[in-house]
């Protein structure tokens, strides 16, 4: 059992890697400024232990924007599960154990990091972690949790396409050509929104039955490899982040962006080269609020159902304002969100 920790900008980031199971884990904290840090846990594979550490903070400060931006009590974290082989291959015991130890490293933190499902885990497997003696929301009802966020983040997403096309000069999505990258729980519920439009639908993932199930909806199917490469006139990315670097926001071939995907962008420099090139972008933290929200909302808040879609509806409206000050300030729709993430955050401080 090895334990570091790393110095990185936000508050902290924990590593440890575990001989028995093979898996690293990583927790990045970001934030404790608006209260308790929270933050999914993602479970993949990764090429190397530094590129879980650089996921997972660069998903912690993330979350900080997001819930600021939303308005939330609660600051930005994320843990990373590093594993040795897919998930796919792990036998129930070697998962299990997997999750007991996550468990452990969340409870480390007595209640000031409150993770949840991302990525490779789920309801039943945050059932798990709280049974272990950690903080976790999104489990199953059957135990006293609010179940998959993922309906929410979805209609979220719903909300950003449709802004982010009348930014870009649509009236409406019917008769558009909208290519969606990644059809999982997310993914798949925005297809059937925007097929219910009236849009055309270009689909991409790895997961034949997802795709066949988005092809009776009337999708065309694409390769993964590929992409990048399809024209459309909406892009919605719903799988893994930073596929558009520089490079790739100089040739890809849509007129606005908006999706699940977390970090969808390298960096800066590829939010300018969308703006110079007069692409649509909604920043993906706005974007794909609607999971948080959801879960933050109803398990620390109390919300119910006209809360939670109150909340969704203001996604929208965030939209505009950075569309607004983005033009206004000659920067790139990426920035003004950061700027306005950054504002909504020193408010909520400084009022508490």
């Amino acid at each position: 059992m090895q334990l570091r920790l790393i110095d990185w900008g936000g508050v902290l980031c924990a590593v440890r890697c575990d001989d028995e199971t093979g898996a690293a884990f990583v927790i990045a904290v970001h934030s404790f400024a608006l209260g308790p840090a929270a933050g999914g846990t993602r479970a993949m594979e990764y090429p190397s232990l530094d590129a879980a550490v650089l996921d997972a903070t660069r998903l912690a400060e993330a979350m900080s924007l997001k819930l600021a931006v939303a308005g939330l009590p609660l600051g930005g974290g994320k843990s990373v599960i590093a594993l040795p082989v897919p998930r796919a291959r792990l036998d129930p015991a070697r998962w299990r154990r997997i999750l007991e130890i996550h468990a452990e490293n969340v409870a480390a933190f007595g209640g000031n990091y409150v993770t949840g499902p991302d990525v490779g885990t789920t309801a039943a497997d945050m059932d798990v972690v709280h049974e272990c003696g950690a903080y976790a929301t999104g489990r199953t009802p059957a135990t006293g949790g609010s179940g998959s966020s993922a309906p929410a983040t979805a209609r979220g997403v719903h909300i950003a396409v449709k802004r982010a096309a009348a930014e870009a000069g649509f009236d409406e999505l019917d008769g558009l050509t909208v290519l969606i990258q990644g059809l999982g729980a997310v993914g798949a519920e925005v297809a059937r929104r925007v097929a219910a439009d009236g849009a055309r639908l270009i689909v991409a993932d790895i997961d034949e039955r997802a795709v066949t199930a988005a092809v009776r909806l009337g999708a065309t199917a694409v390769p993964v490899e590929d992409v990048l490469q399809v024209e459309s006139d909406l892009f919605v990315p719903c799988a893994i982040g930073g596929i558009i670097d520089a490079d790739v926001a100089g040739t890809i071939r849509t007129k606005a962006i908006a999706g699940a995907a977390n970090n969808v962008l390298t960096g800066g420099a590829a939010a300018e080269v969308l703006q110079g090139r007069g692409i649509v972008l909604a920043p993906d933290f706005i974007a794909n609020v609607g999971g948080a929200v959801d879960l933050a909302g109803r398990e620390f808040l109390g919300w119910g159902d006209v809360e939670v879609e109150q909340k969704l509806a203001e996604i929208g409206d965030t939209l505009d304002r950075v569309f607004a000050d983005a033009a206004t300030e000659h920067i790139s729709t990426d920035e003004a969100a950061r700027c306005l993430a950054r504002r909504r955050l020193e408010a909520l401080r400084t009022s508490r």
